[in-house]
């Protein structure tokens, strides 16, 4: 096992978690934006006002987007078996 293959491997797990994690981390930016903007307007101060809006929207992008994440991650896994026998050479 080289070391560019290494780099390659672990370049294809970063991007792969980047990609998988990016609906759910936008999603909660923006819900988390609002509510903040909305707490500025109405000079609302509650630190837990944002936990319910967050979840039930992550909940959402996770029945949406489900799916498509699972077959990212068991396409990365099912590629990382099938490159065993050239890692241990």
């Amino acid at each position: 096992m080289t070391e560019a293959m290494i780099i390659d491997m672990a370049r294809e797990v970063l991007w792969t978690i980047v990609k998988t994690s990016a609906p759910l981390l936008i999603i909660s930016l923006v819900i988390g934006l609002i509510i903040s903007i909305f707490q500025t307007i109405t000079s609302i101060q509650e630190q837990t006002l944002t936990f319910v809006p967050k979840f039930l929207a992550i909940m959402l992008v996770i029945v949406l987007c489900g799916s498509w994440m699972l077959n990212e991650m068991s396409g990365l896994f099912e590629s990382l078996m099938m490159r065993i026998p050239e890692f241990i050479k």
